[in-house]
């Protein structure tokens, strides 16, 4: 991971960036196809422009044709993206990936450069967030709403080359209209580091399940450092590494951090268990220690014959889960019921868990569902 270069009067930045933009045959990543590419690089000895058009081997849908003006007799004798895909490669590689509507032309180019091959794994910084925080009074942070609110001069519209000259002018016109520190500020919260922490990158994060689960964060020899949980699993991990409003502890930690794991859930309650489960069984350093009451476990008799698997299904992915619970002790979560029988049958009794019993006594005093255990174990 590289840190934002520092930027001289003459607003070249020391390291080179790239300011891109793309024509496309649509907008669905996977099935359309780039037709136009254009590059600004500016850097410690000055610009240059790069474009070319892109056979996309796909017809371009007339509205398209209309909106960019490229057609496809155009692009017909062009290269296709197989054959610039290396230079293209070596041109942008290393250089912080700046974009308008970033998300779009970044997923395009990852997508085109994972076809044939390369991994492209930029910084990336999006313009429309970097305006939203600049101008946060201002409604609009579309191109059209910049060139007419900062004089930018367009030679055209919806062209690749044209639509990158007019970022490459956007960010000269924000070195000259505010302090470094200031703008420097805003960039570091908007840029999308590839490299979060550690071991940590994007690809990381994309592996980690949307839905319910818990996470641990771990540092230096493998050392715990935190253990969470979340309904929006891989969203939670990725603002502890790269939020706009981390909080100091969450800034402390995010620098003793190397690498993190993660189990889905199938819920919340299974969630809530497994987060207590861990924290008990890892101890880490920077989870708030639970505090005992002398009144916690009053009532805690088990009220059932035997083992209770409660059934959760995430309502984000669908994955379904059965957790074990006996005499207030969670003995983790299956797939199937059968699953659940077998591991209560398999695993030895630790003895009455607190928090499980305040994680579940008050919902099943109220009547939350469960599937008896005994009798399946007893056959096993």
């Amino acid at each position: 991971m590289h840190a934002l270069p520092p930027f001289p009067v003459n607003h070249f930045p020391a390291d080179p960036v790239v300011f891109v933009d793309l024509e496309t045959t649509g907008g669905s990543l996977g099935i359309d196809r780039i037709t136009e590419i254009g590059i600004v690089e500016a850097g410690p000895s000055g610009v240059t422009q790069w474009s070319t058009l892109v056979n996309p081997l796909k017809p371009i849908p007339s509205f398209i044709q209309n909106l960019t003006g490229i057609t496809d007799s155009m692009v017909r004798d062009a290269p296709t993206f197989d054959e610039l895909a290396a230079n293209l490669f070596e041109r942008m590689n290393g250089r912080l990936f700046i974009a308008h509507n970033a998300h779009f032309d970044h997923g395009f180019l990852r997508g085109e450069f994972k076809r044939v091959g390369l991994k492209f794994q930029p910084d990336v910084l999006c313009t429309v967030q970097l305006s939203r925080a600049v101008y946060p009074s201002e409604a609009r942070h579309g191109l059209d709403a910049l060139v007419e609110r900062h004089a930018l001069v367009p030679s055209a519209r919806h062209r690749a080359l044209a639509d990158a000259d007019l970022l490459w002018q956007f960010w000269q016109h924000l070195h000259r209209a505010h302090a470094s520190d200031v703008l420097r500020g805003h960039m570091e919260k908007v840029t999308r580091r590839f490299r979060l922490a550690g071991d940590i990158d994007e690809d990381t994060i994309e592996r980690i399940p949307a839905g319910c689960g818990i996470y641990v964060f771990y540092g230096e020899n493998d050392m715990p450092l935190f253990v969470g949980r979340s309904v929006r699993l891989r969203q939670r991990v990725r603002s502890h590494l790269t939020g706009p409003r981390r909080s100091a502890k969450d800034l402390r930690l995010a620098a003793l951090v190397r690498h993190v794991e993660w189990t889905a859930t199938g819920g919340e309650i299974g969630a809530l268990l497994a987060e207590a489960s861990s924290v008990a069984r890892l101890r880490p350093p920077h989870n708030r220690p639970v505090r005992e009451r002398r009144d916690d476990a009053r009532g805690a008799v088990w009220p059932y014959p035997g083992a209770i698997a409660i059934e959760e299904r995430d309502p984000g992915t669908g994955l379904r889960a059965w957790h074990v619970i006996d005499q207030w002790q969670y003995f983790g979560s299956a797939a199937t019921l059968v699953d659940a029988a077998m591991l209560r049958a398999q695993s030895p009794a630790t003895g009455f868990e607190l928090s499980t019993y305040r994680i579940l006594g008050e919902r099943l005093a109220r009547g939350l569902a469960f599937v008896p255990l005994a009798a399946m174990v007893a056959v096993d």
